[in-house]
């Protein structure tokens, strides 16, 4: 009994959304093992167990992570904020110079003597996110009046967004939506908003005309042909057709575990199209369960921010699902070919190095909210009781 109650004290929190975090990681265990034998084949001569370790030695550092966070006081990400934003930018600007060319984008920075490449933007979208938070809910005066709306808020928003846009607009676009998102929820006035979407347009403008010049360094051409295969009479291109094939293959009830035929013939079936391989392997129902896994924590977290007393806590959840949330329902979205190819990766459940880890972060966020309200609850229930 005592071993139960102090697993309960370490696992505190909504207990929906810690078995979201773990549905999603056996899962993930799952699909990646399958989806990545073609792989193992090509890269690593039929060692198709390296990537199965590699998949939970990731999400157990990253579960590491994300209880080390869980763990912590929220408000310290409210005073850490700042300068989490102020490491972005220059780490940013170090990329796009600098970075290491993979699949010709440069995303990716080499981390020394551990040999391992870091995606910039994934911490700078977890950076950008947290500082809304707290511009928003600072003080309510400052989503009101024009100079304080527009350098701490909206400057930030579009400097950050700008500099990942050049090597990976779908990311600047759905963090940039992300944002806006967050200051409809915080009440910033809808004449700002507007504003922060029309700079966001002239960014963008300005962002095409730099790459008519300098395609190297914005990837504008890559932009076109996926909207002109998405258009176009390829119906999507190769990979998108390869993906339909992967869905309508797996039916209702799919062909079961590790049976996939197209993962030998999708490329990125582990990453970008690993929800082709779900719906192949585990059929509609499959695919429908996911879906309604990433709903479902977008609810839970609806539920926190209704139930939160601090408006920060609020915010950082709500912002930190809307990115999540989001990002899931655009990766399914390219799968089924309702929306061109984008890139991004399925949270929790693609293979991947940083994307996996600063998505445990985000959750031991939203967790570590979730944690300081229960424990608010059983004081109020504790003060009640001795009263």
């Amino acid at each position: 009994m005592n071993t139960a109650n102090r697993f309960y004290d370490y696992l505190k929190g909504d207990k929906i959304i810690w078995s979201i975090v773990l549905v999603l990681a056996f899962i993930s265990i799952l699909v990646v093992y399958s989806a990545t034998g073609t792989l193992a084949y090509k890269d690593r001569g039929g060692d198709t167990e390296y990537f199965l370790l590699k998949q939970i030695m990731l999400l157990s550092g990253g579960f590491a992570v994300m209880f080390v966070i869980y763990r912590m006081h929220y408000m310290r990400f409210n005073k850490a904020a700042p300068y989490l934003l102020l490491l972005a930018a220059p780490l940013l600007i170090y990329t796009f110079f600098f970075g290491a060319d993979i699949n010709d984008a440069k995303r990716w920075i080499m981390v020394p003597i551990l040999n391992l490449t870091f995606q910039t933007s994934d911490f700078a979208k977890l950076a950008l996110i947290i500082y809304v938070a707290r511009e928003i809910t600072k003080k309510q005066e400052y989503i009101r009046d024009f100079k304080r709306a527009f350098f701490p808020i909206i400057v930030p928003v579009v400097i950050i967004c700008g500099l990942i846009a050049p090597s990976d607009l779908s990311s600047a676009a759905m963090l940039f939506l992300t944002c806006i998102m967050m200051m409809f929820v915080g009440r910033v006035a809808m004449r700002y908003i507007g504003l922060l979407f029309f700079l966001g347009i002239i960014t963008f403008s300005i962002l095409l005309a730099i790459g008519h010049f300098f395609p190297d360094y914005v990837r504008v051409d890559t932009w076109s042909s996926r909207l002109e295969q998405f258009a176009g009479e390829e119906a999507g291109g190769y990979q998108i057709q390869q993906a339909k094939i992967a869905i309508a293959n797996g039916g209702l009830v799919g062909n079961g575990p590790g049976n996939s035929l197209q993962r030998n013939h999708l490329p990125q079936a582990y990453s970008d199209f690993i929800y082709a391989i779900i719906c192949e392997e585990y059929g509609l129902i499959g695919g429908l369960l996911i879906l309604g896994i990433y709903v479902l924590l977008m609810f839970r977290t609806i539920r926190l921010v209704t139930i939160s007393p601090k408006a920060f806590g609020a915010m950082l959840a709500i912002g930190l699902a809307i990115s999540l949330v989001g990002q899931a329902l655009a990766n399914i979205a390219v799968n089924v070919h309702l929306v061109p190819v984008t890139g991004l990766t399925l949270p929790m459940l693609s293979m991947g190095g940083t994307s996996v880890i600063f998505t445990c972060i985000a959750f031991g966020m939203i967790l570590s909210v979730s944690k300081y309200i229960e424990d608010l609850k059983e004081k109020q229930d504790q003060q009640i009781v001795g009263a």
